[in-house]
């Protein structure tokens, strides 16, 4: 079994005292490969940093998160771009719109957002996608200004079934995480008749921590639970999710194989 975890912030300072202790028992647990999403200048030391410390596992996007999006923001997209000229990474991520927290910088956001789609384009490569309270007029955007293949994650998907048909119709997959295993949140059957070909596990460590451990921190070996639950949901083997969500990650991103 050969598990992706599509989205970890494990470079955060959350994992500074155990990162190399949690990475190794994650791959015991049968993950193979760490898809990492920058946050914005800050972050970057420290996931490229792990990247080179674990070459063929742990994979860097280049980003800026809609929430780090403040005056300063043409800025920091200078340095996303600055990046992608000095080399190469498997996305753009994580970029989107966040209207949960903080309405301040709403156009500013998404200036931003199709700033990076637009690199993507160019590097023809996917873009990972936060959404929180903005998947409408993420979609929007995205019509109005269609993406290049490779498409990309609508990360943390929590939306509705109509709003994952949209996603899938716009050729992007959904990333399921922890709130999957959240009593009453309604995603189970939202993904039921979902194919495992539009799905891709993820994390989202150090945070969303799955049942039974949620509003603690989220680790790489919580993976499984999700995947289990969605062996569970979809009535299919934890096998046959492993390895229909690994095989869509790995085409996405252009992973290289892993060694046995």
């Amino acid at each position: 079994m050969l598990l992706t975890d599509s989205h970890t912030h494990l470079y955060a300072e959350e994992f500074d005292t155990d990162r190399d202790e949690l990475l190794e028992k994650a791959v015991q647990s049968g993950v193979g490969y760490f898809c990492m999403p920058n946050i914005d200048s800050t972050s970057v030391h420290s996931m490229l940093s792990l990247e080179k410390r674990y070459p063929g596992r742990c994979f860097a996007m280049m980003g800026l998160h809609p929430c780090s999006v403040k005056e300063n923001f043409r800025e920091e997209l200078n340095t996303v771009e600055s990046w992608f000229m000095r080399r190469k990474f498997i996305a753009v991520g994580e970029i989107g719109l966040d209207l949960y927290w903080d309405k301040t910088f709403v156009r500013e956001q998404e200036e931003a957002f199709l700033f990076q789609a637009a690199l993507a384009d160019r590097y023809r490569v996917p873009l990972v996608i936060h959404s929180r309270e903005s998947f409408d007029r993420i979609a929007d955007l995205l019509q109005s200004h269609p993406k290049l293949p490779p498409q990309g994650i609508f990360h943390c998907f929590t939306g509705t079934a109509a709003q994952a048909k949209r996603a899938i119709d716009l050729g992007f997959y959904l990333g399921i995480g922890g709130v999957l295993t959240f009593k009453n949140s309604g995603l189970d059957s939202v993904i039921t008749d979902i194919p495992l070909e539009r799905l891709v596990l993820e994390t989202d460590a150090p945070y969303l921590a799955p049942a039974p451990y949620r509003g603690k921190r989220n680790i790489p070996e919580y993976l499984r639970l999700i995947a289990e639950k969605i062996a569970s949901v979809k009535n299919v083997s934890i096998d046959l999710v492993s390895e229909v969500t690994t095989a869509n990650a790995v085409q996405l991103f252009g992973l290289a194989p892993i060694n046995p």
